[in-house]
């Protein structure tokens, strides 16, 4: 099964794709849409553009792994996602995903700008490694 992982920010969206035979993700794009009808009409043309199967959606907890206030706005938007893709949608703790994501980039010689631009997508074939790795 191949899958997208969506690491869903208010102004930036990290994609990435995997799937459970080599179980390793990588990152596809960022897009750069605010959160709404736009950024679901992006989604839907890279889960085309990528042929994926199913969709794996970050869901952001806190460190004690009690949910915090995106969650409700992530799984409000999934539901708008998953009406619109008619794909499963899975979730997967996206503790520590950045974090990991920013020490990928942290030795790669890029500007700030160029991290800028590619942090979430490694944030989300992090999620997606992530859910893989326990699937």
């Amino acid at each position: 099964m191949r899958y997208l992982a969506v690491d869903l920010g208010d102004k930036r969206t990290g994609l990435a794709v995997g799937d459970d035979e080599l179980r390793m993700a990588q990152p596809v794009c960022v897009l750069e849409v605010p959160i709404g009808d736009l950024l679901i009409t992006a989604i839907t043309k890279a889960i085309e553009e990528q042929g994926v199967d199913a969709l794996v959606m970050g869901l952001p907890l806190h460190m004690d792994g009690t949910p915090g206030q995106r969650v409700a706005i992530t799984t409000a938007f999934a539901k708008k996602l998953q009406s619109a893709t008619a794909l499963d949608i899975h979730f997967q703790d996206e503790r520590l995903t950045s974090a990991a994501a920013e020490e990928k980039l942290s030795g790669s010689g890029k500007t700030h700008k160029q991290k800028k631009k590619m942090r979430d997508a490694l944030a989300a074939a992090e999620i997606l490694n992530d859910f893989l790795a326990n699937d």
